[in-house]
Protein backbone atom coordinates (compact mmCIF):
# COMPACT_ATOMS: atom_id res chain seq x y z
CA UNK A 1 0.00 0.00 0.00
CA UNK A 2 1.59 3.10 -0.29
CA UNK A 3 -0.41 6.76 -0.24
CA UNK A 4 0.32 10.45 -0.91
CA UNK A 5 -1.46 13.16 0.93
CA UNK A 6 -1.03 16.69 1.99
CA UNK A 7 0.62 17.58 5.36
CA UNK A 8 -2.22 18.93 6.92
CA UNK A 9 -4.13 17.48 10.13
CA UNK A 10 -7.20 16.92 8.12
CA UNK A 11 -5.39 14.96 5.26
CA UNK A 12 -3.83 12.67 8.13
CA UNK A 13 -7.24 11.69 9.28
CA UNK A 14 -7.99 10.75 5.66
CA UNK A 15 -4.82 8.77 5.71
CA UNK A 16 -5.42 7.13 8.95
CA UNK A 17 -9.05 5.94 7.14
CA UNK A 18 -7.42 5.03 3.96
CA UNK A 19 -4.39 3.09 5.88
CA UNK A 20 -6.83 0.90 8.32
CA UNK A 21 -9.22 0.12 5.57
CA UNK A 22 -6.20 -1.14 2.90
CA UNK A 23 -5.10 -3.40 6.11
CA UNK A 24 -8.83 -4.68 6.55
CA UNK A 25 -7.94 -7.94 4.39
CA UNK A 26 -5.38 -9.00 6.93
CA UNK A 27 -7.91 -10.17 9.17
CA UNK A 28 -5.90 -7.85 12.28
CA UNK A 29 -6.54 -8.52 15.49
CA UNK A 30 -8.41 -5.45 17.47
CA UNK A 31 -4.87 -5.17 19.55
CA UNK A 32 -3.14 -5.31 16.22
CA UNK A 33 -5.34 -2.22 14.53
CA UNK A 34 -5.29 -0.45 17.56
CA UNK A 35 -1.15 -0.33 17.68
CA UNK A 36 -1.04 0.30 14.23
CA UNK A 37 -3.34 3.18 14.53
CA UNK A 38 -1.87 5.29 17.58
CA UNK A 39 1.61 4.76 16.07
CA UNK A 40 0.53 6.12 12.16
CA UNK A 41 -1.38 8.96 14.17
CA UNK A 42 1.51 9.75 16.54
CA UNK A 43 3.96 9.78 13.29
CA UNK A 44 1.83 11.50 10.82
CA UNK A 45 1.33 13.81 13.31
CA UNK A 46 4.10 14.83 14.18
CA UNK A 47 5.04 14.88 10.37
CA UNK A 48 2.51 17.72 10.10
CA UNK A 49 3.19 19.43 13.52
CA UNK A 50 7.28 19.44 13.65
CA UNK A 51 8.58 18.67 10.15
CA UNK A 52 6.52 20.90 8.41
CA UNK A 53 5.47 23.69 11.08
CA UNK A 54 7.42 26.47 8.94
CA UNK A 55 6.37 25.45 6.05
CA UNK A 56 2.26 24.52 5.71
CA UNK A 57 2.39 23.19 2.26
CA UNK A 58 4.17 19.34 1.64
CA UNK A 59 3.30 16.34 0.83
CA UNK A 60 3.67 13.34 2.94
CA UNK A 61 3.85 9.81 1.59
CA UNK A 62 3.31 6.29 3.83
CA UNK A 63 4.06 2.98 2.25
CA UNK A 64 2.96 -0.21 3.99
CA UNK A 65 4.49 -3.76 3.02
CA UNK A 66 4.20 -7.00 4.43
CA UNK A 67 6.97 -9.11 5.39
CA UNK A 68 5.67 -12.53 6.45
CA UNK A 69 4.45 -11.99 10.35
CA UNK A 70 5.00 -8.03 10.50
CA UNK A 71 3.86 -4.96 8.47
CA UNK A 72 7.16 -2.59 7.67
CA UNK A 73 5.80 0.95 7.15
CA UNK A 74 7.97 4.14 5.49
CA UNK A 75 6.90 7.34 6.28
CA UNK A 76 8.68 9.85 3.61
CA UNK A 77 8.93 14.08 3.73
CA UNK A 78 10.96 16.80 2.79
CA UNK A 79 10.27 18.45 6.00
CA UNK A 80 13.18 20.25 8.64
CA UNK A 81 15.04 17.12 9.88
CA UNK A 82 14.24 15.43 12.61
CA UNK A 83 16.24 17.48 15.73
CA UNK A 84 18.81 14.33 16.09
CA UNK A 85 17.60 10.78 16.88
CA UNK A 86 17.42 11.54 20.34
CA UNK A 87 14.39 11.15 20.29
CA UNK A 88 14.69 7.45 18.78
CA UNK A 89 16.92 6.37 21.63
CA UNK A 90 15.75 8.88 24.69
CA UNK A 91 14.01 7.55 27.37
CA UNK A 92 10.63 8.45 28.29
CA UNK A 93 9.95 11.62 29.47
CA UNK A 94 10.02 11.80 33.78
CA UNK A 95 6.55 11.93 35.76
CA UNK A 96 7.90 13.18 38.76
CA UNK A 97 7.48 16.63 40.66
CA UNK A 98 4.51 19.40 40.31
CA UNK A 99 2.09 18.60 37.37
CA UNK A 100 3.29 22.06 36.28
CA UNK A 101 6.98 20.78 35.49
CA UNK A 102 6.08 17.95 33.67
CA UNK A 103 7.39 18.01 30.13
CA UNK A 104 4.95 19.05 27.53
CA UNK A 105 6.27 16.54 24.54
CA UNK A 106 8.01 13.09 24.51
CA UNK A 107 5.08 10.99 25.21
CA UNK A 108 4.16 9.67 21.49
CA UNK A 109 7.85 9.05 20.41
CA UNK A 110 7.85 6.92 23.95
CA UNK A 111 4.43 5.10 22.40
CA UNK A 112 5.94 4.73 18.74
CA UNK A 113 9.29 3.02 20.56
CA UNK A 114 7.16 0.96 23.03
CA UNK A 115 5.30 -0.26 19.65
CA UNK A 116 7.10 -1.22 17.13
CA UNK A 117 10.28 -2.59 16.38
CA UNK A 118 13.27 -1.82 14.11
CA UNK A 119 12.55 1.96 14.36
CA UNK A 120 15.20 3.97 12.09
CA UNK A 121 15.25 7.52 11.14
CA UNK A 122 17.45 8.80 7.87
CA UNK A 123 17.75 12.25 6.16
CA UNK A 124 18.91 12.12 3.07
CA UNK A 125 19.57 15.10 0.62
CA UNK A 126 16.07 16.86 1.92
CA UNK A 127 14.41 14.15 2.68
CA UNK A 128 13.23 12.76 5.96
CA UNK A 129 12.43 8.74 6.08
CA UNK A 130 11.47 7.21 9.39
CA UNK A 131 10.95 3.33 9.40
CA UNK A 132 9.30 0.76 11.38
CA UNK A 133 7.88 -2.14 12.06
CA UNK A 134 4.58 -3.65 13.59
CA UNK A 135 4.82 -7.31 14.53
CA UNK A 136 1.48 -9.19 14.08
CA UNK A 137 0.08 -12.21 15.71
CA UNK A 138 -1.45 -15.50 13.61
CA UNK A 139 -2.70 -12.93 10.36
CA UNK A 140 -4.24 -14.60 7.31
CA UNK A 141 -5.43 -13.26 4.18
CA UNK A 142 -8.55 -13.69 4.12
Amino acid sequence: MQLFFPAEPMAVRKALKASMAGLMHLNLTSDEKGVIEIVLAEVLNNVVEHAYANNKKGVVELQVKRMSDNLVFTVLDDGVPLQGDDVLKGPAPKLEGPVADLPEGGFGWFLIKELTQDLTYIRSNVRNKLNFTIALANTRVS
